[in-house]
């Protein structure tokens, strides 16, 4: 579904991304695990067009994608739980949810259904529909702002660190919703730093090092993995790779 060829982005003249190649298959959750700086949200940035690779090749569905606008990757069926949640503050729960189906807001009767559906799968965001989103709890905007993704209809749904700055019982909650997920059917790409709880639920791993994928294989192989545990499980080095 998703495919990265040797994909090389820049900031001026900080290479930051270098030759990353990986693949998301349809129904797949792939998680990617690094450690700060390591270019995680470079990535997600790259694949969904906030910023344009200076090579390599992102394909969607056999299509180059590269090079394309935010708005458009959206509307070929990427959507973005962004790092830090970024709700509207100063919008309620509701206008929210519309602002996620901007590209089907002439399909009115199309967004209601779909806002019913984020509703049943999310109760207590139906209690505070009427409630601006910058008075949510944490766990709260992390759950909103994974139903406006879902209000586009994504193809592929991209999680950019959904667990930072969340209570543990909130992170184990919102990781519960994403394997739910998962099991209904919805293609994930988890970019995450508790390395623990994405591998997992994930299918496949890959493990980014400064700018470049370092290891990559089954989530439950990566758990086991001597210089995994070493680096993001709290057995020793911080970094054990060369970059």
């Amino acid at each position: 579904m998703l495919t990265l060829k040797s994909v090389h982005t820049y900031y001026g003249s900080i290479h930051a991304l270098k030759g990353v190649s990986l693949h998301v298959r349809a129904g797949e959750m792939v998680t990617l695990i690094g450690a700060n700086g390591a270019g995680k949200s470079t990535l997600v940035n790259t694949i969904c067009g906030l910023i344009k690779p200076r090579k390599g090749k992102i394909e969607f569905q056999s299509k180059a994608v590269e090079g394309l606008s935010p708005e458009a990757i959206v509307r070929m069926g990427i959507a973005l739980v962004p790092e830090g949640r970024q709700v509207f503050s100063t919008l309620t729960v509701e206008a929210n949810l519309e602002m996620g189906a901007f590209i089907h807001r002439h399909n009115g009767q199309q967004v209601r259904e779909d806002m019913v559906r984020m509703f049943d799968r999310f109760p207590i965001l139906k209690e505070r529909r009427q409630q601006l989103a910058g008075t949510l709890s944490g766990g709260e905007q992390q759950m909103l702002a994974i139903s406006r993704a879902l209000m586009a209809r994504p193809q592929l749904l991209v999680l950019d660190e959904p667990s930072m700055g969340l209570a543990p019982l909130v992170v184990k909650e919102i990781f519960k919703i994403i394997q739910e997920l998962k099991q209904g059917g919805k293609t994930i790409l988890l970019i995450e730093q508790n390395a623990r709880a994405a591998l997992q639920i994930a299918d496949r791993g890959y493990v980014l090092e400064t700018g470049k994928v370092v290891l990559q294989g089954e989530g439950a192989m990566l758990l086991e993995h001597r210089e995994v545990q070493r680096a993001y499980l709290g057995k020793g080095a911080k970094q054990i790779w060369e970059a």
